[in-house]
């Protein structure tokens, strides 16, 4: 069931993905298992690093499964009109794998997603006191002051450090213990998305005084939706940097002169991305063929881009919308059903729409 793993730990994402659905053997259900040592033992693919973290705190891993759940999908928006989207057929998420295997744009993305997923969720577990670990913010204590005066830190700050701390040392121990330039980059990225998650923490405040006065206020720290650190992510991706190993081998140089030196917000990549056009199972290309395709659009979502040229079907088909709707006072919007009308433009298959393997 892990042979493409063989046994390896590439990223959090594989393993995530590749488990099948046994209790002894997915995340999604750890929380079935009596023994930590027995649960963390029979997940494929883990390093000794990370057993160790499992075991000590096998109650974070149903934090990181929800994760995972907030990050896959994060990524399916983020490209949902694009070639390549994100997705794997059900059973089939040996081709995310693939994509993950390769030192692309896609693979810088998937990594810094991923782990920011990991961050996210570790410290809303924190939070809402699920983690024995960890609670909320135990330095936001005391008065402090901002741009409007003196406050008092009260409520739950969310513990943002403690969740960037669990996520480093769980999600980059493979990396660690590699010397290679796709763990470099894959480290690199890595910290990219920890450090997205915190960008977005905010200050909320809740004002007491005379007729809610503000004569004083209690303030915390709180984490954006996790939408905002995918949009910020997003456009990390679409001004990704392309590298090289330096000489010494202990870092990145662009691989084009006329471009900026990466920062660590930055994500990097090393080698161009394929089209995604085709079925090709060594790139974890899905192909375009049968995906909607926007007629009208400009943009990477239209039939020419999306259907790489091969053209698209036309399907008219009726469904049931909500229409004429009127606002009641108060408070209420009634509407009425109607039926519309639509086409739907989908892409062509190639004349050779099997799989592509060179392997």
């Amino acid at each position: 069931n892990m042979n493409f793993l063989s046994g390896i730990w590439w990223s959090l994402p594989l393993v995530l993905f590749w488990a099948t659905p046994r209790v002894t053997s997915s995340w999604w259900y750890m929380g079935a298992v009596g023994s930590s040592r027995v649960m963390c033992d029979n997940v494929p693919g883990l390093v000794s690093r990370q057993r160790q973290l499992c075991r000590r705190h096998p109650e974070a891993m149903l934090s990181i499964g929800r994760g995972v759940a907030a990050w896959t999908a994060e990524c399916q928006h983020q490209f949902r009109q694009h070639r390549w989207n994100c997705n794997a057929p059900e059973r089939g998420h040996r081709l995310l794998g693939r994509v993950l295997l390769r030192s692309s744009r896609e693979s810088a993305f998937v990594h810094a997603i991923s782990s920011a997923g990991v961050v996210f969720a570790i410290t809303r577990a924190c939070s809402q006191g699920e983690l024995k670990s960890c609670s909320c913010d135990p330095k936001k204590k005391g008065s402090a002051k901002d741009s409007k005066g003196l406050f008092d830190w009260g409520g739950c700050s969310d513990n943002v450090d403690y969740g960037v701390r669990f996520a480093r040392a769980f999600v980059d121990a493979k990396e660690r213990k590699g010397k290679d330039a796709r763990a470099l980059m894959n480290l690199h990225n890595n910290r990219a998305g920890r450090k997205a998650v915190k960008r977005f923490l905010k200050q909320e405040c809740k004002c007491h005084g005379v007729s809610g006065s503000c004569t004083l206020r209690t303030c915390w720290l709180a984490m954006a939706d996790f939408r905002k650190t995918g949009d910020y992510l997003w456009k990390k991706y679409n001004g990704a940097i392309q590298v090289v190993m330096n000489q010494d081998g202990t870092g990145f140089t662009v691989a084009n002169k006329r471009f900026k030196k990466p920062t660590k917000n930055d994500l990097v990549y090393f080698e161009s991305s394929p089209d995604y056009c085709i079925r090709d199972r060594d790139v974890g290309s899905l192909g375009t063929a049968g995906r909607v395709c926007n007629q009208t659009s400009r943009g990477m979502d239209s039939c020419e881009v999306m259907c790489c040229g091969r053209g698209y079907d036309t399907s008219r088909v009726s469904r049931m919308t909500k229409c004429e709707c009127k606002f009641h006072w108060c408070c209420a919007v009634r509407c009425q059903d109607c039926l519309e009308v639509v086409d739907i433009h989908t892409c062509k298959a190639p004349k050779s729409a099997g799989w592509i393997s060179r392997t």
